[in-house]
């Protein structure tokens, strides 16, 4: 079990965003996004959409710091990722 965050990339609203994912479980990272104080609405399908300057804090909180590929990866072997095509219904 093991909740990832991967790098900020992500430009939206004038600043840098990452994504934080479970390996697990939806409800391992909700429980994860709620013990920190994440918004629900933040939440996207598979994934939250977190601020850059969030990120320092979720890794401290247990979150493990990988690379956007890995995530990706990790999420696919999950079984948890909703694909591209699945999120334009």
């Amino acid at each position: 079990m093991t909740v990832l965050v991967d790098d900020p990339l992500w430009p939206a609203h004038g600043r840098l965003w990452a994504h934080l994912v479970s390996d697990e479980s939806l409800d391992e990272l909700h429980a994860f996004a709620r013990a920190q104080d994440l918004p629900a609405r933040a939440f996207d399908l598979d994934h939250y959409d977190v601020p850059e300057d969030a990120v320092p804090r979720l890794i401290a909180a247990g979150a493990l710091h990988v690379e956007g590929k890995e995530l990706v990866r990790r999420l696919i072997a999950s079984g948890l990722r909703v694909r591209g095509r699945d999120r334009r219904r």
